[in-house]
């Protein structure tokens, strides 16, 4: 696919007091007319939290509301998510809207651990209450170092989750950095979930890390775009996120083919350094993909526009 860029949409200025840096993850879900993307911002370098831009739906660009209020808590001491909620995925499910987050919590030995965890809302997407004070997916035999930054997609009665699972920390240049793939996952309910311990979209060397799958439906098939990197001059650096992109016929066996992701740093400005964390979705015939930029959304995020696949 190409995409038509269509330049940035939201960059924090102080709103709330608080939002000084990053519009990061952007999240879209249709909402009474309107697009609502979710992402988190920082108050400080190492702590996120989650608010919401409301968009025109007509004209993506214009933004009809911002809400500086996070819209969840930090979790309590020792919880997996203490210090930073990112949104990763927000869908509709019989009148409740299924918030998937990433949860934050420092390290000792290594900068952080990443857990996903649940919150929902009975009020379409405006207030929100977590399912608990523990992750739905966390480490495990199948993931032994992070469970991160889910898509799910309810197809058939089934849920699905692709999600980022960490690989291993490698030592780079004195500080430990982090790489993943993407595994999957299955649930009866969106809540419990059952993951494979087979990577869904592997790493192409060990240096690589694959991060925020999002899956589209379109027509017979199926679309993921995600972002991958390398693990040394990766801070806007020529290592940088970069789109990829994998397609399916039956959501089990993906072709990744990232020539086909269809959008690239730009020559000059917010995004000629990084393109990061796509989320795709389908309005009025047109798909559109909000991501970040440079500095991993420190500057806010963008959107680009397709033609929906075929």
């Amino acid at each position: 696919m190409n995409w038509q860029k269509q330049g940035l949409i939201f960059s924090p200025a102080g709103e709330g007091g608080w939002m000084k840096s990053h519009a990061q993850v952007p999240t879209p879900l249709l909402c009474g007319g309107v697009i609502r993307v979710y992402f988190s911002s920082r108050p400080e370098p190492t702590l996120s939290q989650t608010v919401f831009v409301d968009l025109d739906i007509d004209e993506p660009h214009r933004i009809l509301r911002v809400n500086s209020t996070p819209i969840l808590d930090l979790g309590g001491p020792g919880t997996f998510d203490e210090h930073g909620i990112m949104p990763s995925c927000a869908i509709k499910d019989e009148g409740r809207v299924f918030l998937y987050y990433s949860g934050w919590l420092r390290g000792v030995s290594v900068p952080y651990i990443n857990s996903t965890g649940l919150a929902i809302s009975e009020d379409g997407g405006e207030t929100f209450r977590k399912a608990g004070a523990g992750p739905i997916l966390g480490r495990s035999l199948c993931d032994p170092y992070s469970a991160t930054s889910p898509c799910v997609l309810k197809d058939g009665g089934v849920w699905h989750m692709w999600y980022c699972s960490g690989t291993s920390w490698l030592k780079i240049a004195g500080k430990y950095e982090h790489t993943y793939d993407i595994k999957y996952a299955r649930s009866a309910d969106g809540i419990v979930w059952i993951p494979s311990p087979k990577p869904a979209i592997g790493q192409q060397s060990e240096h690589e890390a694959i991060t925020r799958p999002y899956v589209l439906k379109a027509g017979a098939g199926y679309h993921m775009w995600f972002c991958f990197r390398g693990s040394y001059a990766f801070r806007d650096g020529p290592d940088s996120y970069r789109m990829g992109y994998a397609y399916s016929e039956d959501l089990q066996h993906w072709e990744r083919n990232d020539d086909a992701a269809g959008l690239a740093p730009s020559n000059a400005g917010w995004d000629s350094t990084m393109v990061a964390y796509p989320a795709v979705i389908a309005v009025k015939n047109r798909t559109l993909m909000f991501y970040n930029g440079n500095g991993f959304g420190a500057g806010g995020f963008g959107y680009a526009i397709s033609p929906d696949p075929e």
